[in-house]
């Protein structure tokens, strides 16, 4: 029985597509399984917590949320009016140290030459220790001026780096407190990318090597390299109990998920008005043995 031309060319045909489906699905198999790439990136940035350091009623706040400043901008004020005034009573606490102090330094000064038959030796001693004090106390005077000049001068809250305001919780009229934070700045230059690669694909990653950031809905790549790799996560399976000691898990899970790792990476230059947002979400692959130095 023969069989036809087009039969065979329509079998090898269907082979040919067989082969090169498996070809291609054995390709993206070990693409999947094996090359360091992963889904889980997140778009990271310094985040500056503002908080006043002197208390005070708010007088007048200066930005508004959302927006860009620069380094030394500033963000709000506290009322001033405390603080002059306590400023204004260490001047005059110092003027009054100063006054003693040359006056114990003058009378000390008159008696250091007396002979013990006109001042006695315990009256000349206690003298030059008694100018000694008041220089104290004037030394003592000049910080507390300069400690009262230095809370006037931080009524005034400045911007600690270029950024953008963000959750802006503060209005003319609050009372702010010291160490309380009241808006956050999110910093213009430190924004890096973390992916979380699973544990059996970090031997294929090392510091300096490329990486290439693709973030959700956006066909823009952005380039980075790998700047340092987390060396400890939370054992979740292994809490710490009351008394130190450990608290083991007594149930197993045999299926067992791989661990996701952080992968820290620096940006390269971006694109000229490319907005990033820290909190965004990425794809990040990794060009292993591509390093810096090669």
């Amino acid at each position: 029985m023969k069989i036809s031309v087009k039969r065979l060319i329509r079998v090898a045909i269907t082979l040919l597509l067989l082969g090169a489906a498996l070809v291609l699905g054995n390709r993206l198999w070990v693409r999947y399984m094996d090359l360091p790439w992963t889904r889980d990136g997140r778009v990271r940035a310094d985040v500056v917590a503002i908080a006043p350091d002197v208390s005070g009623l708010v007088t007048t706040v200066s930005v508004q949320d959302n927006q860009l400043v620069h380094q030394g901008d500033v963000l709000f004020r506290i009322d001033e009016s405390h603080y002059r005034q306590a400023l204004q009573l260490a001047e005059a606490q110092v003027e009054q140290r100063r006054v003693q102090w040359e006056m114990k330094r003058d009378q000390a000064a008159r008696r250091a030459p007396l002979d013990d038959q006109v001042v006695s030796r315990e009256n000349r001693s206690d003298a030059v220790l008694l100018a000694a004090s008041a220089q104290a106390d004037y030394q003592a005077a000049l910080v507390q001026r300069d400690q009262a000049r230095l809370n006037l001068e931080r009524t005034v809250v400045r911007a600690p780096s270029d950024g953008w305001v963000s959750n802006l919780l503060i209005r003319p009229g609050d009372f702010a407190r010291i160490g309380e934070a009241r808006l956050a700045l999110v910093d213009q230059h430190s924004f890096w990318v973390y992916g979380y690669f699973e544990e059996h694909k970090l031997a294929l990653i090392h510091v300096g090597d490329p990486a290439e950031m693709r973030l959700l809905g956006s066909q823009q790549v952005l380039r980075g390299h790998v700047d340092s790799i987390a060396h400890g996560i939370t054992d979740r399976d292994n809490p710490v109990e009351s008394r130190l000691l450990a608290n083991v898990n007594p149930s197993f899970n045999w299926v067992r998920l791989a661990q996701r790792i952080p992968v820290r990476i620096r940006l390269d230059a971006l694109p000229s008005g490319y907005l990033l947002v820290a909190g965004m979400t990425c794809t990040v692959v990794i060009n292993p043995g591509r390093s810096q130095s090669q």
